[in-house]
């Protein structure tokens, strides 16, 4: 494995195991650069860790991306979903009631409306 930076494109169609075999690759070859490091490498190398270390960023990034998806499938017709996979908005959005609920009335407020309904004038227009 080169320890040019990674393209996030490929990575999006590669499968789980595969991605995690790239990642241990990464990983093995951050150490080795890491120990060079220690024992005085030449700088050219040194200058690679940042770019492995963000290669491996990605690669978790897209691991993550995925299992979030497959956890969004997983869920879809189920009544509850997991805090993490809800939509964030804002605290009083989230506790706010629903279109269902705020449309409900109740059954003194029905009664009410029907026998006392709104009443009817009759206004003369003036011409």
């Amino acid at each position: 494995m080169s320890s040019s930076k990674l393209k996030l494109g490929p990575l999006w169609g590669k499968k789980k195991e595969e991605l995690t075999k790239q990642l241990d690759e990464l990983k093995t070859e951050l150490g080795q650069l890491r120990v060079q490091k220690i024992t005085g490498g030449a700088a050219s190398k040194l200058t690679k860790i940042h770019d492995l270390r963000k290669s491996i960023a990605r690669v978790l990034t897209i691991i993550a991306a995925n299992q979030r998806a497959q956890l969004r499938l997983f869920y879809r017709n189920k009544k509850y979903l997991p805090l993490d996979l809800r939509p964030k908005q804002t605290r009083a959005i989230r506790r706010r009631l629903t279109k269902h609920e705020a449309s409900r009335t109740t059954q003194k407020s029905k009664k009410k409306a029907t026998h006392f309904p709104m009443r009817k004038y009759a206004v003369k227009a003036e011409a």
